[in-house]
C-alpha cells in the first residue's frame, strides 16, 4: 500500500493546508523507510515510541520537530490504518522564547530605506495589515475594499478567510497602483503574470535591514510580531487584536502583551503608588 499517497488524500479531502500536508509527507516518508522491511499495517506502538526516541529523543531534536514527527505519524496510525496509538508521548514542550519586536522608529527606519516604490508599498502593506508573508503575495485585487477600508485574506492559515484593515494612509495609493488591474489579477505581480514569490519578499526585508543599519534578526514576520506589538501599545484590547491577526486563542494573542512597552501600555510600579 501507498501508506503516504492515501494519506495527502484524505488531509486534502479535510482541507488542510499544503503546507502541512508537506510537512507530514516529509516525516512519515522518513518514518516508513526506517521500518522498509515492514508492512506498515503491522507497526505497532513499541514501533512508534523506539522511532521517535532513538531518531528524535536520543539526538536532541528540538520540541517542535518531535511533536510534528508524532502529529504526523498519529495521523497516518489512526486514520489510514484505522489502529488506536494508544500511546501517551507527553508533548515535548517548545521553549517559548518572545518573538523579535522593531520600534516604530525601526519600522520607519526600515521602510524609508526601501527606495523601489513597489517593493516599499508591500513592505508597508504587509505592516500595516499585520499580514504574513502568504497572505501578502496571494492578495487579489477584488479581495480590496477601498470604501471601507479593509480587505480580505482568503483561505489564510488553517483554512479561514479573515479581515484586514487598510491603512487610511495606503488607501489612495494601493487603489493608483490597483487602477490599471482585473479583480482577478495579483496586487503585486511576479512573472508570467503569477504573484511575486515569497523569496523576494524576504529579499527585500533583509536588504532594507542591512541599509537601515537594524541590528535585530529581521524576516517577514518580524513585521506581523511588530504590528500586534504596536496595536497593544497603542490602547487595543487583546480580543481586538486576536481578530485582525486570525488567532484561535487569545492565549497565541497574549504574548504581545509581553513584548509592548510597559510605558506604552500606561503600565506603572506599584511602587510608585507607595
Amino acid at each position: 500500500m501507498d501508506a503516504i499517497y492515501l494519506m495527502k488524500r484524505e488531509m486534502l479531502r479535510r482541507k488542510y493546508s499544503l503546507r502541512t500536508i508537506k510537512s507530514y509527507s516529509y516525516c512519515l516518508n522518513k518514518f516508513l523507510l526506517y521500518f522498509k522491511d515492514k508492512n506498515p499495517r503491522k507497526l505497532t506502538k513499541r514501533d512508534v515510541k523506539d522511532f521517535i526516541d532513538y531518531n528524535l529523543i536520543d539526538k536532541n531534536r528540538a520540541g517542535s520537530t518531535v511533536n510534528l514527527y508524532f502529529n504526523a505519524i498519529k495521523f497516518l496510525m489512526e486514520n489510514i490504518l484505522n489502529k488506536r496509538l494508544m500511546y501517551n508521548v507527553k508533548y515535548s514542550k517548545v521553549p517559548k522564547t518572545l518573538p523579535v519586536v522593531l520600534t516604530k522608529e525601526e519600522v520607519k527606519r526600515l521602510i524609508n530605506s526601501i527606495e523601489n516604490s513597489n517593493h516599499k508599498l508591500m513592505i508597508k502593506l504587509m505592516y500595516s495589515a499585520g499580514l504574513r508573508v502568504s497572505e501578502l503575495v496571494s492578495l487579489k485585487v477584488k479581495d480590496l475594499e477601498f470604501s471601507k477600508n479593509y480587505g480580505w485574506v482568503r483561505q489564510g492559515k488553517g483554512r479561514k478567510d479573515r479581515l484586514f484593515i487598510i491603512a487610511k494612509s495606503l488607501n489612495e495609493e494601493l487603489q493608483k497602483f490597483t487602477l490599471n488591474k482585473n479583480l482577478e489579477d495579483f496586487v503585486f505581480i511576479g512573472n508570467n503574470r503569477n504573484h511575486i514569490s515569497q523569496r523576494t519578499i524576504q529579499e527585500i526585508i533583509r536588504k532594507a535591514s542591512k541599509e537601515a543599519k537594524i541590528k535585530k534578526n529581521v524576516h517577514p514576520h518580524t513585521l506581523r510580531h511588530s504590528f500586534a506589538t504596536h496595536l497593544i501599545e497603542n490602547g487595543y484590547d487583546v480580543a481586538s487584536v486576536q481578530s485582525l491577526l486570525g488567532h484561535n486563542s487569545a492565549e497565541t494573542t497574549m504574548i504581545y502583551l509581553h513584548t509592548a512597552s510597559p510605558k506604552m501600555i500606561n503600565v506603572e510600579s506599584p511602587l510608585d503608588k507607595l
